[in-house]
């Protein structure tokens, strides 16, 4: 898919370039590798807005599945992994010394081989980001048919939930012809700042309404089958809420670098702040969400509050803010790997035809499948367990072991293994709880709602 031609040929020593004048022209034009001009800050919040999706409103509800116990103890957990695997993720960006692993499969090429590393990594990535974009699709819809419905109850038309997407699509036919990620930061910023303002919405409305008299903390599920299936599909829904890692190379991309001062000083600066800003959002909402309403929270915590009307809408029309930033983080490699293909494999010439083209085709996929499948969310569930727990949780660690080669049981390679024995469980559980999930709410899906 990418030659290693592609990484910088820089050589430290007398930091020659060795690319020819086509290569260097190419890679100024690619999405990921155009601009390298980014500051510290443009790191936190592409992070934040990587990181947090809207599916932190359903942590309350995961929380309800999982119990008090195991339920803090997985969100902490996964929030130290992923952190951990997060700052592997940025060393290893730059560990040889005059190249930049400015791509996820990249790095997999160097830990794993040219073309297994492909082969490992880019189905993974393209199914996570494309995932993402549709599931954020049609997130975008809901969102905004709930803001539609809630603000305008007596005298409106009820449109269906397609008519939605479509309004949500036209925003990023427009915001898809943006070159590089650099040009959509300030997208990115808004987008950051709206994933935490809903989130405070959520947790404050909640200690606004306070423990319900009838709260009951208790698992519901009837069965002990239906108990563990449902533990299993939440482990899945928390550790999706962590899933950042595919995008996290292609942001420290941008970011300058010199041997003097590597680019990973600046990112990690980014990531810590992005990573506080994502417990500011998690923990509250998981936590008072649950303790406020028990087991009788839904899977969105803005439908449990329903009032006051104009907050819960603004909290929806927020939802949406954020999602249209998120659609383009997860867009920018898919960006990357097309325009790639296009012009190094099939030799076109980069120009705006070419991108104006590749990119409105690829927003019409994404919103042709999210009309088909409102139901996509649920089948992320059981399709993301074999794409997102590998990419965050336990790949990062065995391209670790697989190029730094730690002493075996020492300290380094005792955490990898804990890391990669817990990704490896998420990988194997989390898909049986969501194609359970699938199995049961299958009756109720409808194509083209």
């Amino acid at each position: 898919m990418v030659s290693q031609a592609q990484t910088d040929h820089h050589d430290n020593s007398n930091n020659v370039d060795r690319r020819t004048a086509k290569e260097k022209a190419i890679d100024d034009w690619l999405p990921i590798t155009s601009s390298r001009h980014a500051k510290w800050w443009y790191s936190a919040f592409h992070n934040v807005t990587a990181m947090v999706g809207a599916g932190v409103l359903s942590l309350p509800y995961a929380m309800s599945e999982l119990g008090w116990g195991p339920g803090v103890a997985v969100l902490v957990i996964s929030w130290v992994v992923t952190l951990y695997t997060l700052w592997q993720m940025v060393e290893m960006h730059e560990m040889v010394p005059g190249r930049r692993f400015d791509r996820y499969h990249e790095l997999g090429q160097y830990a794993f081989g040219e073309k297994l590393g492909l082969y490992i990594v880019v189905p993974q990535q393209l199914i996570v980001e494309v995932g993402m974009d549709i599931v954020y699709m049609v997130t975008g819809g809901k969102s905004l048919k709930k803001f539609h419905d809630l603000i305008c109850k007596k005298d409106c038309k009820d449109i269906k939930l397609t008519f939605f997407i479509m309004i949500f699509a036209s925003v990023h036919f427009v915001l898809s012809h943006l070159p590089n990620f650099n040009s959509i930061s300030w997208v990115s910023l808004v987008a950051a700042i709206m994933s935490l303002s809903y989130s405070t919405i959520a947790w404050s409305a909640s200690v606004k309404k306070g423990v319900q008299p009838d709260v009951e903390y208790g698992y519901k599920a009837k069965s002990t089958a239906g108990t563990v299936f449902n533990f299993f599909s939440a482990l899945g829904d928390v550790a999706f809420a962590y899933a950042g890692h595919n995008v996290v190379l292609e942001i420290q991309a941008t970011i300058p670098s010199t041997p003097e001062k590597p680019s990973k000083g600046p990112m990690w600066k980014g990531v810590v702040v992005a990573y506080i800003v994502v417990a500011l959002c998690y923990f509250p909402v998981a936590l008072i969400g649950y303790w406020m309403f028990g087991n009788a929270v839904s899977d969105n915590i803005l439908i449990t509050l329903e009032k006051p009307t104009w907050l819960i809408a603004m909290a929806n029309i927020f939802v949406v803010f954020h999602v249209i930033g998120s659609y383009q983080i997860y867009a920018m490699p898919v960006f990357d790997m097309i325009e790639t293909v296009l012009v190094k494999k099939l030799h076109f010439a980069p120009s705006i035809t070419l991108r104006f083209v590749s990119r409105n085709l690829y927003v019409a996929f994404t919103m042709f499948v999210a009309i088909c499948f409102p139901f996509f969310g649920g089948l992320l569930g059981f399709f993301g367990g074999f794409a997102l727990a590998p990419t965050t949780y336990f790949l990062p660690c065995v391209m670790w072991l697989a190029i730094y080669k730690p002493r075996r049981y020492s300290l380094s390679w005792f955490t990898n293994w804990i890391c990669i024995f817990f990704g490896v469980c998420l990988m194997i559980l989390s898909p049986i709880g969501g194609l359970r999930q699938i199995i049961i709410q299958a009756k109720t899906y409808e194509f083209f709602s």
